[in-house]
């Protein structure tokens, strides 16, 4: 991957519904080589996805958590378990005090109460320690730009 792979991927993060031209015209190349480019970088899973960005709190997502979740034994089988609430954005298997790491968008305090319920539910799960956000300052997308240190 190049800086020129680098730019389009920018490009694309900030509006994936620029026409090849527009990408190409923003990144120094024509249309077609800019198409030719996207599509590999699909290709080689680069690019996994187009998504529209939506507002969470404007589709009854307002209360965001972080979710610990503590276990009695290995819950690397469990993706399946967490992947069926679909209050959960995101479940991630750490290291440290707990087991996995979740991300839980609800309506309200209640709604995620209901959630925790069905977390503990899961095999093998013995506690949770949630952290609601009350603000969020900002997030981003994955940079190309930074990550390489380029």
């Amino acid at each position: 991957m190049d800086h020129i792979d680098r730019a389009l991927l920018a490009q694309l993060q900030q509006d994936a519904t620029q026409s090849y031209a527009a990408l190409g015209q923003a990144v120094g190349l024509s249309a077609g080589a800019a198409h030719e480019r996207v599509r590999k970088l699909r290709e080689r899973g680069i690019i996994r996805r187009t998504t529209a960005e939506v507002d969470p709190a404007a589709v009854g997502g307002g209360v965001l958590a972080y979710v610990m979740v503590d276990s009695t034994a290995w819950m690397g089988d469990s993706a399946d378990d967490f992947a069926a609430l679909p209050e959960i954005l995101e479940a991630h298997i750490i290291a440290g005090s707990a087991s996995v790491l979740v991300k839980i968008r609800t309506a309200t305090t209640e709604q995620l109460q209901d959630v925790l319920r069905r977390i503990y539910a899961i095999d093998g799960v013995s506690g949770t320690q949630a952290t609601v956000v009350l603000e969020t300052f900002f997030e981003r997308p994955v940079s190309p730009q930074t990550l390489d240190g380029t």
